[in-house]
């Protein structure tokens, strides 16, 4: 079973930059993916980056590629995610989440992330991005 805590969030003006990190207790799947989803007020979750439990692939979706980074330490057991160039529509808690079925990839790096549903949720930290 795998725990998951997250640390990091707070506010910042657009353009700034915060990094979360996911502190891993026990095993996950290593047949699955790893990574944060993000839920704004009145809209619904959704897949933020991935990569695999054991590292290798990372998956972005759309809105925050080439601006977060999503990165695992094995020796820290820790999921961080570093956030550049936040704007006011990045707002919203952001969950770690685990043991999920990795997205989809297409066409020119583009993921569908509609079969990857997470069975173990962190607590969720709050990201607030002013403009």
């Amino acid at each position: 079973q795998v725990q998951l805590a997250e640390s990091g969030g707070g506010s910042v003006q657009s353009g700034g930059s915060l990094t979360l990190s996911c502190a891993i207790s026990g095993r996950a799947n290593p047949n699955r993916c790893i990574g944060w989803f993000r839920q704004a007020p009145g809209k619904e979750r959704e897949g933020v980056a991935a990569t695999h439990t054991t590292g290798g692939p990372r998956y972005y979706a759309a809105p925050v590629k080439d601006r977060f980074t999503i990165s695992k330490d094995n020796a820290k057991n820790t999921l961080d995610l570093q956030m550049n160039e936040l704007k006011p529509s990045d707002t919203a808690m952001y969950y770690c989440a685990a043991n999920f079925k990795c997205p989809l990839l297409g066409p020119a790096g583009t993921t569908r992330w509609d079969d990857s549903n997470p069975d173990t949720w962190g607590q969720g930290t709050q990201v607030t991005v002013s403009s």
